[in-house]
């Protein structure tokens, strides 16, 4: 293995963990259009997923399914007042900072909202300069647009996508990484090794910080 052209890393999950901010998000919502607790997040079948699926799978537990936009738009809101920072997983500092010595372009391409990254990088002090959110594709992972048009902005050539690192902790994204012909590294913070590998993942790692002990030596 050599050492990767250009690095695109998906954000919750991988750089953050922030399952309480969006839950806490998705419950005041919830709570506010229909005055009743919301039902268990559904890891399994939606964790990567856009927020509109999301928010449509909530409203159908209570048959509430065209008031979609409005669960979407009202977590939002509540996501974006920021009062809950996620927590920084390991190795992004040592990570970042291997990159940017080495000059390899990096970046972010998630399902999240771009306002709810740019908070966090903000609130984390971490240093993603080129990130994208849902908003900025027409076509959710796991469509390859995101990485894709990620690639694209950070100027990385079609010919180095196979040498194009990809971190990713879901299914949803890693076929994402795989459909853009580049290179899925899996994460495991919500699925086994084996369940990662079986889509796609090339190699997988515990954090960021292992990735980051591994790729040294190659630098």
């Amino acid at each position: 293995m050599i050492f990767p052209k250009a690095v695109l890393f998906d954000f919750d999950g991988v750089v953050v963990d922030s399952y309480e901010a969006h839950y806490n998000a998705w419950s005041a919502a919830f709570f506010e259009l229909f005055n009743t607790n919301i039902s268990p997040f559904p890891h399994q079948s939606h964790s990567g997923k856009s927020p509109m699926l999301i928010a449509q799978y909530f409203c159908e537990q209570i048959n509430k399914a065209e008031q979609t936009e409005d669960l979407f738009l009202l977590k939002g809101e509540y996501l974006h007042k920021g009062l809950i920072a996620p927590n920084l997983l390991p190795g992004v500092h040592e990570i970042q900072q291997l990159l940017s010595e080495t000059n390899t372009p990096f970046g972010i391409a998630s399902n999240a909202t771009k306002k709810f990254i740019e908070n966090s990088i903000q609130q984390l002090d971490i240093k993603f300069d080129v990130f994208m959110g849902v908003e900025d594709y027409e076509f959710p992972k796991p469509h390859p647009e995101a990485y894709i048009s990620l690639a694209k902005k950070l100027n990385v050539a079609p010919e180095n996508y196979k040498n194009t690192w990809i971190f990713e902790d879901s299914i949803t994204g890693t076929k994402a990484a795989k459909s853009a012909g580049m290179v899925p590294i899996g994460i495991l913070t919500q699925y086994s090794k084996e369940e990662l590998q079986e889509a796609g993942s090339i190699m997988v790692f515990p954090t960021l910080l292992e990735a980051y002990k591994y790729l040294v030596p190659l630098s």
